[in-house]
């Protein structure tokens, strides 16, 4: 097995273990905080492309997780692009 198919095959574990632990979290919402975690993307437009999604659906998801507190934090929105910058907050912080 590929190095390359082994990261996919970890990264679709990691989301699936963070729905485990929070089953409101979607299927997007899971791997928007996985791959900030894990530094595979730190914005909106990286990570669609990345995985193949629509970057509105992204956009959708990256809002929703953004308003429930704790989870993630928007540092950045360009206009022009849509593009959303975010990180993870730092960890103990609610």
């Amino acid at each position: 097995m590929s190095e390359e198919a082994s990261d996919v095959d970890r990264f679709f574990a990691l989301v699936a273990a963070a729905q485990g632990r929070d089953i409101r979290l979607t299927s997007i919402q899971a791997g928007l905080l996985v791959a900030a975690e894990l530094g595979i993307a730190g914005d909106s437009r990286a990570f669609a492309r990345k995985l193949g999604i629509a970057h509105s659906l992204v956009l959708r998801e990256l809002n929703v997780l953004a308003e429930r507190e704790g989870m993630l934090r928007i540092v950045k929105r360009d206009l022009r692009t849509m593009r959303v910058h975010y990180t993870l907050p730092p960890r103990g912080e609610v």
